[in-house]
Parts: C-alpha cells; sequence; structure tokens
C-alpha cells in the first residue's frame, strides 16, 4: 500500500487496524560511469514497494536524498549534512506516529545512511514513541552477494549494477562495464583505506578514479532479479515479525535498580 496514491479518507482504514510502516531511503550520488545518480534511492524504493504489495504494510514515499558528502567530487551528487539528515528522519517518523504508526523499517540502500538511520533510531527508542529499525539489503542477504560475485564492490560494483538491471535496465549504460571495471578499483583489499591501522580516507576520490569498486562486468538482470527477490523476502520477514511483537516488548528495558526490586519492595 503506497501512502502518496491515496486520499486521505481512504487511508484511515489502515490506520485503525496497523502500525507499521516502510520508509524507503537512499540517496542521490554518483554511481560511476555506468548507473544513474538515483540507484540508491530506486533500489530502495523497489524494494519497499515490493514488500509493501506483498504484505498490504504502508510504504511512505522515498527520501532520495541522505549523507553522501564522501562522493562530492563527482558531478550531480547531492547530499545533505548528518545532523540535519538525522533531524530531518525524526521529525518524519515523529510524523507517522501522529498518525498511529509505531513500528518503522527504514528500508535503506546506501550505505552513509546507516549510523544515522540508527541514531534515529535509538532516539526514539529511548523516548518510546516509536521503534524503529535500518535494513541495509544486501547485509540481509550477504551470503548469496558472496556467492554470486567473485569481485562485489561495496560501491557501484556488480550488485548494485546487477539490481538496476532488474529493477530498470534502459537507464543503466551497459556498454560502459568494461570502462567502470577498469576505471575503478576491482579489489577493494588494493585500496588506500589503513595506514598503520589509521583510516587515512574520507572521500571515494581518495580510493576510486571513476567512483565505483568491484568488476561490475559480472552483473547481469538474472543475478539482480535473484537478488532482489531474496532481499524482498527477508524484508518481508521482518515485517512479519516487527507486526508480531508486543509493542511494550519492543521498549527499553527498565533500569537495573527497578528490575531487581521485588514485589515486597513496593508494599
Amino acid at each position: 500500500m503506497y501512502l502518496a496514491d491515496h486520499a486521505w479518507p481512504d487511508l484511515g482504514a489502515y490506520f485503525e487496524e496497523e502500525s507499521l510502516a516502510l520508509v524507503p531511503v537512499g540517496s542521490t550520488e554518483q554511481h560511476g560511469p555506468h548507473l544513474p545518480e538515483s540507484t540508491d534511492h530506486r533500489i530502495a524504493q523497489a524494494l519497499a514497494r515490493e514488500a509493501a504489495d506483498r504484505t498490504g504494510y504502508l510504504c511512505t514515499p522515498t527520501v532520495n536524498v541522505g549523507v553522501s558528502p564522501h562522493h562530492r567530487q563527482f558531478h550531480g551528487t547531492m547530499w545533505v549534512d548528518a545532523p540535519q539528515f538525522r533531524d530531518y528522519m525524526e521529525s518524519l517518523t515523529r510524523n507517522l506516529t501522529y498518525q498511529g504508526i509505531d513500528r518503522v523499517v527504514y528500508v535503506n540502500a546506501h550505505g552513509g545512511n546507516v549510523d544515522h538511520l540508527r541514531e534515529v533510531g535509538r532516539r526514539l527508542h529511548m523516548d518510546e514513541v516509536a521503534y524503529a529499525v535500518e535494513w541495509m539489503w544486501d547485509e540481509s542477504i550477504p551470503d548469496l552477494v558472496d556467492e554470486v560475485f567473485e569481485h562485489n564492490g561495496p560501491h557501484g560494483g556488480p550488485k548494485e549494477t546487477a539490481m538496476m538491471m532488474h529493477i530498470d535496465r534502459d537507464i543503466v549504460h551497459e556498454d560502459r562495464l568494461e570502462a567502470a571495471r577498469d576505471g575503478g578499483l576491482i579489489r577493494t583489499e588494493e585500496g588506500s583505506y589503513r595506514t598503520h591501522g589509521a583510516r587515512t580516507f574520507y572521500d571515494a576520490a581518495d580510493n576510486t578514479g571513476n567512483g565505483v569498486l568491484g568488476d561490475q562486468t559480472d552483473a547481469t538482470p538474472e543475478k539482480g532479479e535473484r537478488l532482489f527477490e531474496a532481499a524482498t523476502d527477508q524484508l518481508v520477514k521482518l515485517c512479519e515479525w516487527l507486526d508480531d511483537q508486543p509493542f511494550e516488548d519492543l521498549m527499553p528495558e527498565p533500569h537495573v535498580r527497578e528490575r531487581e526490586r521485588g514485589p515486597a519492595d513496593f508494599l
């Protein structure tokens, strides 16, 4: 169920019966010479909408711009600073709680958002307002990703390329896959990631000339479909599990002093 496609009187029944929402979150940033800058938010949106269609849960509009300053050297990359992103996502989620939502899945497809979405979830959890969890599609199926690709690459690599071939093949520049591979960094262990134990890079441009990693020529639409179906299955199971939990069980444990008191302490 996609929220934005419905008139407000027709949404009342959902909020009376259900309390879960999926919020797709991505980015608008460079993904090499072969993929569009919409890659992350298109993947997040496709997965969230598919899971919503299969389960009947509510899917909100997509948050298209995330925390991406580490891609700023490449044309067209957009980003918001981390504090503003966190505040925006918290405000958006609190708006959903006003409508009756008390559990949220951030369907995320951008690594730069992970820590910040976790922080938003922690704030809401501490205030006992909602239970909001960050879900990253490739982290839900790590064994399959490793099985399918020899040189995966965490950004603009074959997993994202294959997913986009499945979701919207027309906007993938398949004639540039070799150029993406040859101009990027195939093996991430060869990158300039650490010096004497310190992380000595800040931007994607520090490690890859054209902005991507991995072997993009290993991607196919068929592999993308396998990833999409497997990740969607995991997302559906997460939503069903979350919906089954009593709200009080999702809230913080009491302070240890309170837990250590017995019934007699209150007599």
